[in-house]
């Protein structure tokens, strides 16, 4: 890999930017100052910014439990993101597989590899999504028949795939989809008559999030877990 391209993979900088760098005497490879953007970098080679040694990922997969109150964006002017919680060297790079809203809590997984999340987005794949959902009003018998049917939605031509609906309190129930329409779980609950006051994703696929990850944390996969998408 050319050197500038490395110092752009690891840093975030534009090609410019490295080129800058470069001729600031800023970068050394293996300790030498090298100031050509066309050198290439062995595999082995040690690179060095101002005196911080640059690591090349490979293909991340993480998982995190997003709280309450920040967005699925790389960046915004008004809320928190959820790469506010994350280290990584070269956040740009990385983006959530799928979203969560801002008052949803729960399961995300966060990747720089594009082609395993979008066999996890993918409609074709109907790759299940588990929420725990709190309710404002009394859960009832039809309501687990409506979403078993498929329900159709607000503003929207085509109903809902069947879901599972699974009453594990008055007001709380657990909610399997396969879909990942806009608000989906929340306008599901409307379209019935009730109103969702609290929502948590608990899993995707067989990943289910981890109990010791408290609100904000994260961890890489497990080999098994990113080959259960696959």
């Amino acid at each position: 890999m050319r050197l500038d391209r490395f110092l752009s993979e690891t840093t975030g900088m534009s090609r410019k930017e490295a080129t800058r760098a470069l001729h600031r005497q800023e970068v050394t490879v293996d300790g030498d100052v090298v100031k050509k953007g066309a050198t290439q970098v062995p595999e082995s080679a040690v690179v060095e910014w101002n005196g911080v040694a640059l690591e090349l990922l490979g293909p991340t997969y993480l998982m995190f439990h997003k709280p309450l109150g920040c967005i699925c964006a790389n960046d915004d002017p008004q809320h928190m993101t959820v790469f506010a919680y994350l280290d990584l060297p070269n956040p740009d790079k990385f983006h959530t597989v799928g979203r969560l809203d801002l008052d949803t809590s729960g399961l995300l997984l966060v990747t720089n590899d594009g082609q395993w999340s979008h066999r996890i987005t993918s409609p074709k794949h109907a790759c299940e999504k588990v929420y725990l959902a709190q309710l404002a009003n009394p859960l009832r018998a039809e309501d687990v028949e409506a979403f078993a049917r498929g329900i159709k939605l607000h503003g929207e031509p085509m109903m809902t795939k069947p879901a599972v609906l699974e009453i594990i309190g008055e007001r709380e129930a657990r909610v399997t989809i396969t879909e990942g329409r806009y608000h989906q779980v929340r306008r599901m609950f409307a379209a019935v008559g009730n109103r969702v006051e609290g929502l948590h994703r608990e899993q995707i696929g067989d990943v289910a999030l981890d109990p010791d990850l408290a609100p904000g944390e994260y961890r890489s996969l497990t080999a098994d877990e990113v080959e259960s998408f696959r």
